[in-house]
């Protein structure tokens, strides 16, 4: 399978972390509860990395208290961690909300300069993943954060981080045993996404996606009713902005409602699309979030016998 002409193009990679790689966290949305931050600083530490805080990674804002400190200062920890030479890789604390009053205060043209480096993170942070993508040209790990409950306390949610940092090469077919096709069939692209509703969110900003074609979507929300679902995606098709999609991924909907009618809203919305669309493949919100990829080629293989769906990678996500 070839990817049509004008398509997404694969990212560039970074490079694997190895023991004793200096990590930043940053707080670039929401703030991170102190009982949770630590202890996943200490998952880290027993990986053998050297995971650093950055300076306002623990804040949060006088007034505004569902963000972690103020906009300008969330923009600096993450551009100073990304141009600093000695950090190896960025990890986000968590997600919440804020990202998207930050990204523009980021200088991208000094990151980009910086050259690529591992950067974990998903829900709010999928604006910054976009970010990523579109104006440095780097892939990205849509992954688990240190301050979440997930990543503290399943074990499989942190080995497969763990496993994409050091050692890519074991980590290409991805998927729970779970995973079943919604709309069967087979599909090549470049995967890029995260958050539903923070991909609708983008749309019309500066520097906004402007073509799915060739994409392979992957896409999970938290908290969103099935009616909210149903606008979200309608925004995108309305807006044109899952044309020429390859194929979709969906992970987690925890806190959407019964999977029922979340299945029905994602069948009806995306069944249209003409494209392979797998169901629970086991990223996102859910009790179990894997590590995946963004900006890199792989295949999207949803069997119409029924048996598991999954996503592989056609290289290791990092060098």
């Amino acid at each position: 399978m070839t990817l049509p002409p004008s398509s997404l193009a694969p990212l560039t990679r970074p490079a694997r972390l190895r023991p004793g790689a200096r990590v930043a966290v940053v707080s670039p949305s929401g703030p991170v509860p102190a009982d949770r931050l630590e202890p996943g600083l200490d998952i880290l530490r027993g990986w053998g990395l050297d995971p650093v805080p950055m300076p306002h990674a623990r804040d949060v804002h006088r007034e505004l208290d569902y963000l972690a400190g103020a906009d300008e200062a969330r923009a600096r920890d993450l551009q100073d961690a990304w141009c600093d030479p000695s950090v190896d890789a960025v990890i986000c604390a968590r997600g919440g909300y804020g990202a998207h009053r930050m990204v523009d205060l980021v200088d991208w043209a000094a990151v980009r300069a910086a050259g690529p480096k591992a950067f974990v993170g998903y829900s709010d942070v999928t604006v910054l993943h976009e970010a990523f993508a579109m104006r440095t040209g780097f892939a990205t790990l849509h992954g688990p954060m240190v301050g979440t409950e997930t990543f503290l306390k399943d074990p499989r949610t942190q080995e497969s981080l763990r496993a994409t940092l050091f050692e890519p090469e074991t980590r290409l077919t991805l998927g729970l045993e779970e995973a079943r096709a919604l709309v069967p069939g087979r599909a090549r692209g470049i995967t890029y996404g995260g958050c539903v509703s923070l991909l609708a969110a983008d749309l019309g900003t500066p520097h906004g996606r402007a073509s799915a074609r060739g994409g392979l979507l992957v896409i999970e929300d938290t908290t969103e009713d099935p009616y909210s679902l149903d606008r979200i995606l309608t925004q995108l098709l309305r807006a044109g902005a899952l044309e020429g999609v390859a194929g979709v991924a969906c992970g987690s909907w925890a806190g959407c409602g019964p999977y029922e009618k979340v299945r029905a809203v994602l069948a009806d919305r995306l069944g249209g699309l003409g494209v392979p669309v797998v169901e629970e493949l086991g990223f996102g919100h859910g009790p179990t979030g894997l590590t995946i990829p963004l900006g890199v080629a792989a295949v999207l293989d949803a069997p119409a016998d029924g048996g598991p769906a999954t996503l592989t990678v056609e290289v290791p996500a990092l060098v």
